[in-house]
């Protein structure tokens, strides 16, 4: 079944988000993936690296594990802006991808750790509404979606690794 997150988002519900990250990917919560996401406002994407800092080697080891960064912006922008914007973000995977493939190193994956880093560039808050989030500055929250879509744990704040760990392992 699929639908629409509403007021408070139910663990054990499935729910389908489609996102189109900013290197022109196509990604869903419900695809098969174990999904990490995070909704962040531009202010708190510091706290977004530290989930992906404390995601477990094992997640990093297996595809079947991802994380998405939606930055929410809570102002509208014109294309010209939107554009600059996702070069940006860009080249802020570009360094976050350096940083993973010093981990990637560690644990001997030989694939380039920048193709497993995804942000999706929410400008019209239709992701943040789905997650019925209200775009602003204080924004941050962090969901983990089964591989049919199925909603495990959801926090307000940067889980601890712990608590991270026992809702990736639930799938």
């Amino acid at each position: 079944m699929t639908m629409s997150i509403l007021a408070e988002p139910t663990i054990g519900r499935s729910y389908r988000i489609n996102f189109a990250d900013v290197d022109g990917n196509t990604l869903s919560n419900a695809d098969g993936h174990v999904t990490i996401v995070v909704l962040t406002s531009k202010a708190n994407t510091d706290k977004a690296r530290l989930v992906g800092d404390r995601t477990p080697d094992f997640c990093l080891t297996n595809p079947t594990y991802r994380m998405i960064t939606v930055v929410a912006f809570e102002t509208k922008h014109s294309g010209p802006i939107r554009a600059l914007l996702k070069s940006v973000m860009r080249h802020r995977l570009e360094s976050e991808g350096r940083r993973l493939q010093t981990r990637y190193d560690q644990l001997k994956i030989t694939r380039e750790a920048r193709r497993d880093v995804f942000a999706v560039a929410d400008f019209d808050n239709a992701v943040a509404t789905q997650l019925d989030s209200k775009s602003d500055a204080a924004l941050f929250r962090v969901f983990v979606f089964g591989r049919g879509g199925e909603l495990l744990k959801q926090w307000k704040d940067v889980p601890n690794p712990e608590e991270l760990v026992a809702a990736l392992k639930e799938n």
